[in-house]
């Protein structure tokens, strides 16, 4: 059994008041000027941070050192007529293509985009009579081509020349597509959705909190943490882009996060201050009390956020280490902010933080309240074991009374749940991001599936595959007959020689990225050639992508499962507890997971949220979103045990000290959760496919992890494990006590008993010094 804390030779007594310490004298010494500051920093980040979303990229799913992204850029240097990025669906209506008038019209629009600036490789059906650049019907075909430059050029070429080119030109109706359009359209269709998002978001997010919080003075200290790191996160990004690529998608989760995490912070630190208040403190006293106590919980909570972010930066691709930059970015802003920030504002506002309590105007003959932690101030209900005198007459006290009394029931039964509800996720299926990532409207997205349901074969689908070496015409057909004859080819096309490389494509049958393909990719690397071959294409990207991710998974999952545990054992000096943390907070994202597979992958639910399935998963999906549900899994668990360890430090009584901690704290976590996933529902109104699943996937694990893995599972199995749950070795025990870390204050204080001194306030009172 782990020994109760005993206080340090020079701590003061029990009843004398908390010192300030050096930190609380720096971030309170001069608060008008630390908000000025403040303000400074924000407007300059604002300027900073101000077209960010013009400098990021709209790709980043490919690893960059692969033997297709090697492939793709020889073809683009070699062969940039082989790469078209550009298609322009030309539809003549009732006539047929071949119709000389439509003929002669469809050349002439060929060869007036031959003609614009930073526009290679024009090619037309008109101008070869490819037989898969004509639709079946005979009233559609293609006219291909190849923007250059950076993305940023390829989208400013774009916007230059769509206008000519769209629409009605004579008797031909034309659409613009490829894959130029459907990146520069994902871009302009996720700013205009964060944008929305956000109008969404915050009104939303600050109604939440003044029904958490009541004073609505009280309720915008959080908003403002959140747009403070948003804003300054943006800052981070732009500068960022100076010497890395970053995707557009990761703007996504710096609103989800800044507003989520920076509210998270805000909650514990401002109800916590408030309760210090309310029981006679001075603001410089209490806000001393609070960074002592729930300000060494939002640290240690930003650190294993952050830990969990930061192992997406082991991926080669930058769609991944592009949301580590935006999550350890807003992260910590938002710890920096709810820490600095948030108690030179409270010093200010004193016992003023209660004004504007507009639940007033709602009440009765009820008794103002004085915070959280008081009836009807927080959905906790009553704080402290408050109503009646005893915890469980709580709706928390009495939620852990029962879970613990039937511990097995629900240990089991929960996990049986959640192992049940991820089943799905054993049947994903792994693609790339194509054009059914833009809502069917999409301009580009109706191109793409005019070709993929009216053209033969699989335009633009097919492997490609460039030789380079000196050869002769013999070596290549010889080449070329070795790969006719491999299984699942369709067609073999070439090669195109020029000076020591060529290229051929090879049609496989079927889909372009699915199994056969994805073989194909294999079998055309094995093939063997009297020159070096490297294969790319759609299915050859996929391969690269899911080894790469293959490769370096075990490595993040080691680093978050290490520094996890230390984290966790810091936290509390167990050995036990850490474990149980990673496993139940591993356990909590199988509903997210299952959920992903069921509707976006097998398209249920697909009308109601509206999109278009692809029958697949973009490979790096699952990982971004494991790295981002863990980390605020963790928030959670962070702030759940580390006052259960508060109590058991205080009373050495594990079951008392499971069911304090989850009544003092499941109200606070359910608010936060709630406001984190009305957040994520916000982003998730996107129209494009992968931000949609993103949102949605995460707002369901976060409610998830808070109303059944807090709530149920943690109370039954640390009721199961006992007393044996804060068990360590001696070297161990040994180094917590010397770096270990705790909510706790640094006295003991001795824990009233509820069953003889019913007086809210009093309770409150004595409890007021320990959070």
């Amino acid at each position: 059994m782990t020994t109760v804390n005993n206080p340090p030779a020079d701590s003061p007594p029990a009843d004398s008041p908390p010192r300030v310490g050096g930190w609380t004298r720096f971030v309170t010494a001069r608060p008008r000027l630390s908000l000025l500051a403040a303000l400074v920093l924000t407007v300059l980040a604002v300027l900073a941070g101000s077209g960010v979303a013009d400098k990021l990229g709209s790709g980043g799913w490919e690893d960059p050192g692969a033997e297709s992204t090697y492939a793709t850029e020889a073809l683009e240097r070699e062969f940039p007529d082989s790469q078209p990025n550009l298609i322009l669906l030309v539809d003549s209506g009732r006539a047929s293509v071949d119709d000389p008038a439509v003929a002669a019209e469809a050349t002439r629009l060929a060869e007036r985009l031959s003609g614009e600036k930073g526009v290679v490789g024009v090619g037309s059906y008109w101008g070869g009579k490819a037989p898969a650049l004509r639709a079946e019907d005979g009233h559609e075909a293609l006219i291909a081509a190849r923007i250059t430059g950076d993305e940023k050029t390829m989208g400013e070429t774009l916007d230059r020349i769509a206008p000519s080119y769209r629409g009605t030109q004579g008797p031909l109706e034309v659409k613009i597509g490829g894959i130029v359009a459907v990146r520069h359209e994902m871009q302009t269709i996720i700013q205009e959705d964060l944008t929305r998002a956000e109008i969404i978001a915050l009104p939303v997010t600050l109604v939440l909190l003044v029904m958490v919080f009541g004073s609505a003075v009280a309720a915008l200290l959080p908003l403002g943490v959140g747009i403070v790191a948003i804003l300054g996160t943006n800052a981070v990004l732009g500068a960022l882009t100076e010497f890395t690529e970053v995707s557009i998608f990761a703007m996504n989760l710096t609103t989800a996060l800044g507003l989520g995490l920076a509210i998270d912070y805000a909650l514990f630190i401002v109800r916590r201050f408030r309760e210090e208040v309310s029981g006679g403190a001075d603001p410089t006293t209490a806000i001393g009390t609070t960074l002592r106590t729930a300000g060494r919980t939002v640290l240690f909570s930003a650190l294993t956020v952050a830990v969990s972010l930061a192992a997406m930066l082991v991926f080669p691709q930058y769609f991944l280490r592009s949301f580590a930059y935006a999550g350890i970015a807003v992260v910590l802003l938002a710890a920096a902010a709810a820490l600095i920030l948030l108690p030179a504002a409270l010093v200010l506002l004193g016992h003023r933080v209660d004004s504007l309590d507009v639940r007033r105007l709602f009440r009765r003959g009820r008794a103002k309240s004085t915070g959280p932690g008081t009836e009807g101030s927080t959905p906790n209900g009553p704080q402290n074991g408050t109503e009646g005198g005893t915890e469980d007459r709580t709706a928390w006290g009495r939620t852990a009374t029962l879970v613990m009394r039937r511990a097995p029931f629900f240990a089991l039964g929960t996990t049986a749940v959640l192992v049940l509800l991820g089943l799905p996720f054993l049947g994903v299926k792994f693609g790339t991001a194509d054009d059914r990532q833009l809502p069917s409207s999409a301009e580009s997205h109706v191109v793409q599936q005019h070709i993929r349901d009216g053209f033969p074969g699989t335009p633009g689908g097919g492997l490609e595959v460039i030789a380079e070496g000196r050869a002769t015409q013999a070596e290549y057909a010889a080449y070329k007959e070795r790969v006719a004859a491999l299984p699942d080819v369709a067609r073999v096309d070439g090669p195109l020689v020029k000076g020591d490389a060529a290229y051929f494509t090879v049609q496989p049958e079927g889909e372009a990225v699915d199994e056969t393909g994805q073989r194909l990719v294999g079998d055309l690397r094995a093939t063997e050639a009297p020159f070096d071959t490297k294969v790319t294409g759609a299915a050859a990207v996929l391969v690269d992508s899911k080894k790469a991710i293959g490769d370096q998974l075990p490595l993040a999952a080691a680093f978050i499962t290490v520094v996890t545990l230390l984290l966790v054992f810091l936290l509390t000096g167990s050995v036990l507890i850490p474990i149980q943390a990673v496993l139940l907070n591993a356990l909590s994202l199988t509903a997210m997971f299952g959920a992903v597979v069921w509707v976006f992958q097998d398209g249920h639910l697909s009308g109601l949220l509206g999109f278009t399935s692809s029958g697949s998963i973009e490979t790096t999906l699952p990982v971004l979103m494991f790295c981002v549900a863990f980390g605020l899994s963790m928030d959670y668990g962070v702030f759940l045990l580390s006052r259960i360890k508060e109590e058991y430090d205080h009373t050495g009584d594990h079951e008392r000290s499971v069911r304090l901690g989850l009544q003092r704290t499941g109200g606070l976590i359910t608010a936060a959760a709630v406001i984190l996933a009305m957040v994520m529902v916000a982003i998730g109104t996107s129209r494009v496919t992968n931000t949609k699943m993103l949102g949605l996937g995460i707002a369901l694990a976060v409610l998830m992890d808070a109303m059944v893995v807090r709530s149920l599972l943690v109370p039954a199995i640390m009721r199961l494990t006992g007393k044996a749950t804060w068990w360590a070795p001696g070297p161990l025990r040994r180094f917590h006590q010397r770096f270990g870390l705790s909510e706790a204050d640094p006295t003991p204080v001795k824990q009233p008993n509820p069953e003889t001194n019913p007086d809210t306030d009093s309770e409150r009172n004595a409890v007021g010094a320990r959070g």
